[in-house]
């Protein structure tokens, strides 16, 4: 007998939506921090490590509305003295040259004492420093960087699993990398309740989920590989409640891309996400060394770019961005005051209850009486 593979539905923000609870709570009582370790970040928001929204000057930025900043050790910041001239060549170079260019620019070798003097800068703000590097450098560059200040690490590539084959003698070991720094790591990215739940048994503090979903990345349409961030959320979600049952240990789930209003904030939180990774947003404001452009960390790879630089523009202070107040109506600002509006229609007091709140399949419920503002009547 043939046996038939077949395909399993999945979803993604547009497709669902959050149904109202059978109670309600007033705003201004619902608590939106999450923790890391025993780091408390006030609102559940980290930023991508890329350079057009990782610099010193942006995670004091950052830790001034709450949220969290994660730098780059493998970007420009580790790279040149004057990073922001590299940025600059980046956002001025005509689209189609920026990919060579972008291979150039990351080229130049990492200096370890711009790593030392970037993390200094950073803890000079009074902001948490967090750092991202990627799982090749992790056991080279994570002890100078702990050693600089740096207060979490995160280990990070397109697609992170517990068990990876290579060529070296021994590959990165998440057991072995917690011996050695003594902070929090989170560790991503993955889509699937299997992966999730093993690198969540190799003792590290969080998870990052997604891949492919960024405005600036292309991996999606270059390796075809992703899971739409609505399942990917809850599927690796309920590996880390079934983790959290059976050892008694939280693991925060991190949502990480595809996020650019409120409603994908709320949809991300309900769908079992403790915290979200947003770029493109946060290159939008003012603050953004990028200065309205964006690319994906995987945009310069020397042999196989998977990402682009997005001209996304400039709509406001981070202040706006999170808090207010909204100058557009589509939902890309005051996303914090969206995201406790909705705690209180679901009657969620904090981000875990909002884990509670149901969420449906809703295909048409961007559509649906919208023929005016979809310009159709």
């Amino acid at each position: 007998m043939v046996k038939l593979r077949e395909l399993r539905r999945t979803y993604g923000f547009d497709e669902v939506a959050i149904s109202p609870g059978v109670i309600t709570v007033n705003p201004e009582m619902t608590d939106t921090s999450f923790t890391v370790g025993e780091i408390s970040i006030n609102i559940p928001i980290m930023g991508s490590a890329m350079d057009a929204v990782a610099s010193p000057s942006f995670a004091g930025a950052m830790h001034q509305q709450g949220a969290l900043s994660v730098m780059n050790l493998e970007g420009v910041h580790s790279r040149y003295d004057n990073p922001q001239e590299a940025i600059d060549e980046i956002a001025q170079t005509p689209k189609a040259e920026v990919t060579s260019v972008m291979q150039k620019i990351y080229s130049s070798p990492l200096r370890e004492d711009l790593i030392e003097k970037r993390i200094k800068e950073i803890k000079a703000t009074g902001s948490v420093c967090a750092v991202s590097v990627t799982p090749a450098a992790t056991k080279k560059l994570s002890p100078l960087a702990v050693e600089a200040g740096a207060d979490i690490l995160v280990v990070q590539s397109t697609v992170t699993t517990a068990r990876h084959s290579s060529n070296s003698v021994q590959g990165l070991q998440f057991p072995e990398l917690l011996k050695m720094v003594d902070v929090p790591i989170l560790v991503g990215n993955c889509v699937g309740y299997e992966v999730a739940m093993e690198i969540m048994e190799t003792g590290v503090h969080g998870v990052l989920v997604g891949v492919g979903p960024g405005a600036a990345c292309t991996t999606r349409e270059v390796t075809g590989v992703g899971i739409p961030q609505v399942t990917a959320t809850m599927d690796c979600a309920q590996a880390r409640d079934d983790y959290q049952n059976k050892t008694g240990r939280y693991v925060p789930i991190i949502t990480d891309g595809g996020i650019r209003t409120g409603g994908e904030l709320c949809k991300a939180i309900a769908s079992g996400a403790d915290a979200v990774m947003i770029g493109t947003p946060l290159a939008q404001s003012t603050e953004a060394p990028g200065k309205g452009v964006n690319w994906g960390m995987a945009s310069p790879h020397p042999a196989l770019p998977r990402g682009t630089r997005v001209d996304v523009g400039t709509k406001g202070s981070l202040e706006q961005l999170f808090y207010g107040p909204s100058s557009v109506s589509d939902g890309t600002q005051n996303l914090i005051g969206a995201l406790k509006a909705c705690m209180g229609m679901v009657g969620a007091l904090n981000i875990q209850e909002m884990h509670e709140a149901e969420v449906i399949v809703a295909p048409s419920i961007k559509t649906e009486g919208k023929h005016y503002q979809l310009g159709l009547s």
